[in-house]
């Protein structure tokens, strides 16, 4: 697989995960368009799939996109730590903005701090839980404005 890039992989490593253990993962086909150890930005498209009754994005598919973003970059940096540390999340909050009418991009720029806390959880050998910000997009209709602010507690140990 050196022929992918990261973001392929990635996009690989996510919809894998979500057929053998969260089906709704893969049922919402997320796409990572880019991932480093700073930032990541998945792409979940709106179709028959993931809208509502009213044409934008259903509010339990934009958690999964908010989900999936915040934990991408976190297993990533936690794969290349090279230690065992489990993941999850122990509180979600959303404010949303505006409807989603279009493909919605979730980008999270938390990847030091997740860092920092994958170092933390190395040392100590405890369990430690930092605020992870996703924010969510529709480019098409709004450029860079948000649509959706979620903050998510990361929780490692």
């Amino acid at each position: 697989m050196r022929f992918l890039s990261q973001a392929r992989k990635a996009t690989f490593f996510i919809r894998a995960f979500g057929f053998l253990k969260v089906p709704l993962i893969f049922y919402c086909k997320p796409k990572v368009l880019f991932i480093s150890e700073e930032k990541v930005e998945v792409k979940i498209s709106l179709n028959r799939k993931t809208k509502n009754h009213v044409n934008s994005m259903y509010f339990g598919v934009l958690a999964v996109g908010a989900d999936i973003t915040g934990a991408m970059i976190a297993m990533d940096i936690i794969k290349k730590s090279n230690y065992k540390i489990n993941l999850l999340f122990k509180d979600f909050h959303a404010d949303f903005l505006k409807r989603a009418e279009g493909d919605v991009h979730f980008i999270c720029k938390d990847g030091k701090k997740i860092k920092d806390l994958v170092n933390e959880v190395a040392t100590k050998q405890k369990r430690c839980n930092t605020t992870v910000d996703v924010n969510a997009f529709v480019p098409t209709k709004f450029q860079n404005e948000p649509i959706a602010k979620f903050k998510l507690t990361l929780s490692l140990k």
